[in-house]
């Protein structure tokens, strides 16, 4: 990678010293030969705190993209900041690393991925659950053949709690903003697309959630162009945590991916048999795969080769919500 500072590391900037921000600014500066040298965020005081925390100064959007010397961005800004980014980055010969999704529009995030492939610069979209190590060894035994050719998906996927929502006034509802990790999973695990989605949703957990348009529950079914079937059940509230499994079905059996837990000690007495609950939320769970999605981004700049999760993938998993959004408003099977 060009761009080197006078200890010969490469310069990165980051767009959002929020939640996931201070995640990735984390996981970036422990990457070898790379070093943080801006923060951008609206919020000064933010910006100037995480800046500090790694040695970094803080910088503006126009002077991050006038900085020739920045060669890749992570861009964990707000979700309609997004498209823009990137194709400032693009533009401006920069790697790219951002968070999900490309962008709320189906047709935004395809004018983005075409801005992207003409400029020819790496580009990494923030499905961390490819890189969690549990989903991957199980990717990886369904690529050894050891259950035969998959046949069908069931996907859970559980938040602990409703978000606020002035935040989901702004998400694009839940198929765009939690449901997109799982129609990345099952264009991942099944390596297949959709032929056609029908999604249902109620508001089960927080009736104020109809009050912005959206739903905090669902269900999704799923025909593949191959024919086989995938079920991805979703909730806003799990009493119990963060609750992240799924199935897969072929021939010659079954694998399974489970939650994780902080400990794997069991307690059996005369009572009963108990461990401890899954992990409480997505920064907790996906630890270690933020960790391994950002030395991977680092890694393939370096190397060569192609991102494990890329500009398509995202325009990709956005298709199958925006037609699952279509599919609840309408309660119509939709065709892709």
């Amino acid at each position: 990678m060009s761009g080197l500072d006078r200890s010969g590391d490469a310069q990165v900037a980051i767009f959002g010293a929020g939640r996931i921000g201070k995640i990735h600014a984390g996981n970036l500066v422990r990457q070898p030969g790379v070093r943080l040298k801006y923060v951008v965020d609206p919020d000064a005081a933010a910006a100037q705190a995480l800046a500090a925390q790694h040695g970094a100064g803080v910088g503006t959007v126009d002077g991050v993209f006038a900085d020739a010397a920045v060669r890749a961005v992570v861009i964990a800004s707000s979700t309609d900041t997004h498209a823009d980014l990137i194709e400032r980055a693009a533009h401006a010969n920069k790697s790219i690393f951002c968070e999900k999704p490309v962008d709320l529009s189906y047709d935004r995030a395809l004018r983005c991925a075409k801005v992207v492939r003409e400029a020819r610069v790496p580009c990494l979209i923030g499905f961390q659950r490819r890189y969690d190590p549990t989903f991957s060894a199980l990717h990886a035994r369904i690529a050894a053949g050891e259950i035969g050719e998959p046949e069908m998906l069931v996907v859970t996927s559980r938040d602990p709690g409703t978000p606020p929502l002035e935040y989901l006034k702004r998400s694009g509802g839940i198929f765009k903003d939690m449901l997109i990790h799982d129609f990345d999973v099952f264009r991942w695990i099944l390596d297949d697309e959709a032929a056609t989605v029908y999604a249902t949703g109620s508001c089960l957990t927080d009736p104020n959630v109809a009050s912005v348009g959206d739903v905090d529950a669902t269900a999704v079914t799923i025909r593949t162009r191959k024919g086989r079937l995938a079920q991805i059940n979703t909730i806003r509230r799990a009493a119990y945590g963060y609750d992240q499994r799924f199935e897969v079905i072929g021939p010659k059996g079954m694998l399974q991916a489970g939650n994780h837990r902080p400990t794997e000690v069991v307690a059996s007495t005369a009572q009963s048999v108990s461990a401890d609950l899954p992990e409480h939320f997505f920064l907790e769970r996906y630890r270690m795969a933020y960790a391994i999605e950002m030395a991977h981004f680092f890694e393939t700049i370096a190397k060569g080769g192609t991102m494990k999760t890329g500009i398509d993938d995202g325009v990709k998993a956005l298709a199958l919500a925006e037609a699952a959004t279509v599919s609840w408003r309408e309660q119509r099977i939709v065709e892709l």
